[in-house]
């Protein structure tokens, strides 16, 4: 057995071998995996197998696509069949609603080039009579997937990397991970039977290797533990029941016909497939509990659970109503496994936080599905230093420190009964929330504040009605103008028109210090640092040169910095700027890095009267002039006085309007809360949530992290030379200008229906040809039309240039715009007074 390798994956399922596969196949000639059992002994023995294109994340769909096509090559390569069966996916609908939500999503499948198409009850019907469609709206039908056999499809991959070199040592279980400073040492255990267990032998290994890969599946909390980190992912039972024969089935197969597609009644929670002149059904049902919170024992293998048959009664029933002949079909087979699952169901792929050269590939409930794709593009991240797509929405670093068990295992158990439940785009899943508030959030919820949850911290998303039942902001919900559409008008209008308070108390605050701090964010970021006192808003490069984060810094002094970024992303940013401070600190000298995120509070107020309701306030020797543009300019810091609360206050404002991020002391928050919405009455200021302020920077082509700024695009692309300072050197540059320019970021109107606007997901089209998508999308207070932002061929970026956007399956007239339609000159924001 080798003890020196390039890389060690840690982890026989469909995810690890893939991974091993694809880094044999990006050039890595050095590569192990390590089994603790047998290849497919974990959750990948008892998957059912399916392959669902739909998935709501641009990345994943990607994964997914990557996966399905990869699939059917194996036979070629190995000699071995994976079992695929390409029957086609066909995703029902029972209400309008679901239809609308299939609509959304096929605009996002668009954008990735995966085929679909939409069919009608009738339809469904003449290809398919076992099928009941009375009460059917219509469906989604993928004709490209279908199912796999997972133990199959694994071998298939473990063969093709064991023929480019990969070593596979099965029943060897690692037990610890350190790191040296230049390479991991992995202590490794021999794995033997002993009275039908798995234990370990006295025989032991320690392999050095330059990268480590964990895939380790249901066992991702002993990893965690290893690691001393934080994996919000455990499994949840699932359950699947294997029917006898079908005579009417086998008597249509007889007959010639196809086999059926998967058939995904969502609104039942359930999906079925034919097997063997009989049914498989599987389900997402209620109550399904969280399993191995705190690690597998070690007597679990490639063990299932009791089935719970009166947990999954309803979906059973309307299996039988959708496909009515197989209601005297008995029970063949059951099946209920541990599946991981995550707080949002995306996986965590990508680096360990806090540690170098660890990259996680777990929480997979999808694992089938997205472990060839996963292999792939976790390969491109390892070897090239980036993927090609941006896969920052599966980073395992999107929760942070904050999370516990209790909350991953309550979040999971939610998120694996909505696996079927509408997929709204301004859904804000109940489960373990409030959990992180600021001190104004019970005077933010009685003023009617509804709020979202960002990196668990509650924020007002609108406020909607006083008293309002707590139902409201759920039954408030569309894929087209919801409930909530109006109030969120009517306070983006507040703040075009007088003035508005938002509370952004979740951004991410860091503070840089010390005698290296100025060397080191020249070199970490590309924008021309600030003069002291002033601010400006800057990138930070992935070493491919695409774009890793926003900050707007803050100069407090010579040495000494206050960052801003996203509240998202939270730990994501830390994580970077900790390890790019680690790398450079003996270059540049000392660098001081605090994370005071939870020491500040921010209130943002903006609109033409904000100038008005501060002055209200504010305490100097001369108040008539302290917020005027001579002493107080745009983009620049000062600390200021409100009432009895010191505000460092920030002239910028993220809506476009004259207005001040105003950072104080946490614990001063409610104080100063009530000054501020006290002196706003006079003025009519209204409380304003995070809806309107995203449609309002659109107005501006203000980019968002997330949206139009992430690892696939550059700065350049994202058409923001004006934040790039060429004539300095800056981590990623060189990467960057060889890049170029593949697509660029522009703002469009868009001539949309009239109950809806877009939501950031669609594709766009130049005549017959799609030439890009929209990230972000919303409506317009100032155009009175919906507006969106996203990329397209360099060619087509200049103003006037007409395009269409793909909503409910309709292609709908828009028109690039000049950047910032709203205000193009910044006048209004540059208001003196």
């Amino acid at each position: 057995m080798k003890t020196q390798v390039k890389a060690l994956v840690v982890g026989g399922g469909a995810v690890g071998t893939s991974i091993a596969y694809h880094l044999a196949r990006a050039g890595w000639d050095d590569v192990m995996l390590l089994e603790r059992d047998e290849l497919t002994s974990g959750s990948t023995w008892h998957a059912a197998g399916l392959l669902p294109y739909f998935n709501m994340s641009y990345a994943t769909t990607h994964i997914h696509d990557y996966s399905i096509k990869f699939y059917k090559t194996l036979e070629e390569e190995t000699g071995l069949n994976a079992g695929f069966a390409v029957v086609g996916n066909l995703r029902m609908a029972q209400t309008q609603e679901r239809m609308d939500e299939y609509m959304l999503y096929a605009s996002t499948a668009e954008t990735c080039g995966v085929p679909y198409e939409f069919m009608t009850p009738d339809e469904i019907k003449a290809k398919w009579p076992l099928i009941r469609t009375e009460d059917l709206k219509g469906a989604l039908y993928h004709q490209t997937d279908g199912y796999i056999n997972p133990a199959d499809v694994t071998m298939a991959m473990a063969k093709g990397a064991r023929q480019r070199g990969v070593m596979i040592e099965r029943k060897w279980q690692a037990d610890a991970f350190h790191w040296n400073g230049e390479a991991w040492e992995v202590t490794a255990t021999k794995m033997v039977e002993k009275g039908g267990n798995l234990v370990p032998s006295d025989e032991q290994v320690v392999i050095t290797a330059e990268h480590v890969v964990t895939a380790s599946g249901n066992h991702a909390q002993r990893t965690a533990q290893m690691l001393g980190i934080k994996m919000p992912a455990i499994p949840v039972e699932h359950q699947f029941i294997v029917m006898e024969q079908d005579p009417e089935l086998v008597k249509y197969r007889a007959e010639g016909n196809a086999e059926h597609p998967v058939i995904r009644d969502a609104d039942a929670q359930s999906y079925v497939r034919e097997e063997r002149g009989g049914w498989i059904l599987g389900v997402y049902e209620k109550n399904a509990p969280a399993r191995f919170e705190h690690g597998v024992p070690d007597s679990f293998r490639a063990d299932l659970f009791q089935l719970d048959l009166e947990r999954i009664e309803d979906q059973y029933m309307a299996m039988i109503h959708r496909v009515p002949s197989c209601e005297e079909s008995g029970l063949k087979d059951d099946f209920n496994g541990p599946i991981c699952y995550t707080p949002d169901g995306n996986p965590l792929v990508g680096p360990a936080p806090g540690l170098d050269n660890m990259w996680l590939a777990e929480g997979f409930s999808f694992g089938i599905t997205a472990a060839g794709g996963t292999g792939y593009y976790l390969a491109q991240m390892m070897v090239e230093g980036e993927a090609e797509i941006d896969m920052a929405s599966l980073d395992p670093k999107r929760y942070g420190d904050w999370m516990t068990t209790e909350y991953a295992a309550r979040k999971n158990e939610e998120c694996y009964e909505h696996v079927y439940i509408l997929h709204h785009p301004d859904e804000e899943r109940e489960a373990c929330r409030p959990l992180r508030t600021g001190p104004a959030y019970d005077r933010q919820k009685a003023a009617g504040a509804q709020f979202g949850c960002v990196n668990g911290f509650e924020r007002p998303n609108y406020y909607g009605p006083l008293g309002a039942p707590d139902s409201f902001d759920h039954d408030a919900r569309s894929f087209r103008r919801g409930g909530w559409w109006q109030y969120a008008h009517d306070e983006a209008q507040a703040i075009r028109e007088g003035v508005g308070l938002v509370d952004a108390t979740a951004f991410t605050k860091h503070r840089i210090s010390g005698p290296g701090a100025t060397a080191f964010l020249d070199w970490f970021t590309t924008n021309k640092l600030p003069k002291v006192g002033r601010i400006n808003l800057t990138y930070a490069l992935t070493a491919a040169g695409t774009t890793r984060t926003e900050y707007t810094i803050v100069r407090l002094a010579e040495d000494d910095y206050y960052l801003v970024s996203a509240g998202a992303w939270h730990a994501y940013d830390q994580d970077y700027l900790y390890k790019a401070i680690m790398e450079k600190e003996a270059e540049f000298g000392r660098i001081n890095e605090e994370d005071v995120t939870t020491k500040w509070g921010v209130f943002a107020i903006a609109g033409p009267k904000s100038r008005d309701v501060l002055n209200e306030l504010v305490k100097d020797a001369d108040p008539s002039t302290v917020l005027s543009n001579k002493r107080f300019p745009w983009l620049s810091y000062r600390d200021i006085e409100l009432g009895m609360c010191p505000v460092r206050a920030i002239r910028v404002a993220y809506t476009g309007e004259l207005g001040w991020e105003l950072h104080h002391p946490i614990e001063m928050q409610n104080y100063l809360w009530d000054q501020l919405v006290k002196a706003g009455e006079k003025h009519g200021m209204k409380l304003v949530g995070a809806r309107a302020q995203n449609w309002l920077r659109q107005e501006k082509s203000y980019r968002a992290f997330g949206t139009e700024l992430g690892r696939d695009a550059t700065p350049v692309e994202a058409d923001l030379p004006r934040f790039v300072d060429l004539s300095k050197d800056f981590h990623g540059k060189a990467a960057m200008e060889k890049i170029g320019v593949r697509s660029t970021c522009v703002t469009v109107l868009i001539d949309g229906p009239d109950d809806a606007d877009p939501w950031g997901r669609e594709a766009l089209y130049h005549g017959d040809t799609r030439v890009g998508r929209l990230t972000s999308g919303g409506y317009s207070v100032a155009f009175g039309k919906s507006i969106g932002m996203g990329y397209v061929q360099p060619d087509l970026a200049v103003p006037g240039t007409k395009l269409q956007v793909r909503m409910f399956d309709k292609l709908w007239q828009a028109e690039i715009v000049s950047d910032s339609p709203y205000d193009p000159k910044n006048e209004v924001i540059r208001k003196d007074g």
